[in-house]
Formats: structure tokens, C-alpha cells, sequence
């Protein structure tokens, strides 16, 4: 897995240039459509990482999105939201027939974090949505909106791009797909789960050797939630009808199938990174989860 792109880089990697307002470390806002070579006959697949922005994308056509080693496929319509704790990258995008983007980091938000604070920018949740016809032409109109005011001498056109980012949110929220794959939150029980998958998130992706997971135990968690372990539990099961300690070992073992395909690193390293103290401890966990040892996950 690559480490993580910071928005210089990804100026300089695609258009040779860096604006001003990055250089200077202050809030950024930008949105671009999707073209030729990124999509269309010949694209290349998008790396599979982490980048340091904030991102929503409206795709058309195909594709397939790689997010936190699961794969979301288009089938016609989708917009996907990806964070900097995340790690995405895209295949057969020459698949895709048109789409847009924006992007934009913490910065540009400035003190009001309602934007990321909204469910489809959440770890927790599904990145990916697939759009009936009539959503996916709302959402285009809103890019082509944010293209209009981004070329604008408007003062406040920045005010105005983070409204139709957040409409955006609020359309994918009353979205058929949304609806039907997040729950809404409820009860002091399923906001203390996201709370917990939010912290457990927190400690991924690993992109160094020096790097170790720190918190393994439900009772780890409970520490840093202040709550008792009992109450943390039951919350979680309630929640999700899975254990907090089945969650931690199924992430930690997601990790490790991230680091074992994607890094040169040996099991020692690995195994360390992860938290367990000794290598046969963690093949023994690998397999335990997978059905496979770290070498048999690696050759495959």
C-alpha cells in the first residue's frame, strides 16, 4: 500500500503545479471532472492508499472502488466519500464514462466541521452509494454549480462551494441506497458503538514499521471511552449482535490481509505492528481468521 499522497503531491503528480493557498498551509477547495487518462480506454487502476484530503466523487459508467480491502462495483450510478483516514484507490476505470469530484482538507472547513461530521464521511460507514437516475442528475448539477462558482470572482465562493457540499451530503442521505444501507442513529447505545469504531479506526492504516496498534481489548477501549467495559459490551452487541472483541480481531485481521498484500514486510514485522509479541502468536491469529497462513494470503 502507498503512503500516504498529501495534497502537494497530488498537484504536482497531475497537474505540475501547486496552488497558492496550499503552499501557504491554508484551507483548500477544488473540484474537477473525471477524464481521459484517469477514465476511459486505456485508464490505469488508482493506487490503493491513503490521502490526506477529504473526497466525493460522482461516477457514471463502471469502475470499481477498493476501500478498506473490501470492493464496492458501479453498476450505473454512484457517489463515494473517502476520508483521510481511509484507504481507497479505484480499478478498471476505463470502465467509467464521466464523473466529478471535489476535494478539500480540514483547513478549508476552518472551526465548522458539520461536513465531516455527517455520516457518509464516517469510518464506520459505507464510503459508496449507488444512485437512481434521477439522484444522479440532482448530484451532477450540484458539480457543475460548484465548477461555476470555483471560475466566479464571487468573495464568498468558497462559503457557497461548502453549501453544495453539504447538499450533496443531504441528498445522499435521503438517497434510496442510503437508507437502505445505514441505520440511523438512535439510541445512547449505537452512538457509543460509532464512538468505539471510530477510536478503533483511528489506530489504521499502518504505514510504518515503528507504528503499533495500542488498543486490542474491549477493556482498552472502555478506558478511553470512560465507560465500564460491561456497558461498552453490551452496547456493541446490541448494536451490531457481535462482541467488541470479535469487531477488534476482525479489523486487526482486515490490517493484516492489507499489509501482507500490499507492503514487503515480513510476518515478524508485521505481527509487531499489529500488537502481538511474538510471530507464531499472529499466524496463529491469521489463521485462526482467515483460513489461511500469512505465507498461503501472500502467494495467492
Amino acid at each position: 500500500m502507498k503512503k500516504l499522497e498529501s495534497i502537494q503531491e497530488f498537484y504536482e503528480s497531475r497537474f505540475q503545479w501547486i496552488p497558492n493557498d496550499i503552499r501557504n498551509n491554508f484551507g483548500h477547495f477544488n473540484v474537477f471532472p473525471l477524464q481521459s487518462p484517469a477514465i476511459g480506454l486505456g485508464a490505469k487502476p488508482l493506487a490503493y492508499g491513503r490521502r490526506e484530503w477529504y473526497n466525493i466523487v460522482l461516477v457514471f459508467g463502471g469502475g470499481t472502488l477498493l476501500c478498506s480491502d473490501k470492493q464496492y462495483p458501479v453498476k450505473k450510478k454512484a457517489i463515494v466519500f473517502t476520508n483521510p483516514y481511509t484507504p481507497f484507490g479505484w480499478e478498471e476505470r476505463n470502465l467509467i464514462t464521466k464523473g466529478y469530484y471535489c476535494l478539500f482538507n480540514e483547513q478549508f472547513l476552518k472551526k465548522d466541521k458539520r461536513i465531516i461530521n455527517f455520516l457518509p464521511f464516517k469510518t464506520s460507514t459505507t464510503p459508496f452509494y449507488e444512485l437512481t437516475a434521477a439522484e444522479a442528475a440532482s448530484a451532477e448539477k450540484l458539480f457543475l454549480r460548484m465548477f461555476e462558482e470555483v471560475a466566479s470572482n464571487y468573495d464568498y465562493k468558497y462559503d457557497i462551494a461548502k453549501l453544495l457540499v453539504e447538499e450533496l451530503l443531504h441528498l445522499t442521505m435521503k438517497s434510496k441506497s442510503f437508507n437502505a444501507e445505514s441505520p440511523k442513529i438512535q439510541s445512547a447505545a449505537q452512538h457509543l458503538t460509532i464512538q468505539f469504531l471510530e477510536l478503533l479506526e483511528r489506530q489504521f492504516p499502518i504505514e510504518e514499521k515503528f507504528q503499533t496498534v495500542k488498543l486490542l481489548t474491549a477493556s482498552n477501549f472502555a478506558n478511553q471511552l470512560y465507560v465500564h467495559v460491561n456497558h461498552l459490551n453490551k452496547s456493541i452487541k446490541e448494536t451490531t449482535e457481535k462482541t467488541t472483541t470479535q469487531i477488534i480481531k476482525e479489523r486487526i485481521a482486515q490490517e493484516a490481509k492489507t499489509l501482507i498484500r500490499h507492503t514487503r514486510w515480513n510476518f515478524s514485522e508485521i505481527a509487531y505492528s499489529l500488537g502481538f509479541k511474538e510471530v507464531t502468536h499472529f499466524n496463529n491469529f491469521f489463521k485462526k481468521a482467515t483460513k489461511l497462513t500469512p505465507t498461503q494470503y501472500r502467494n495467492i
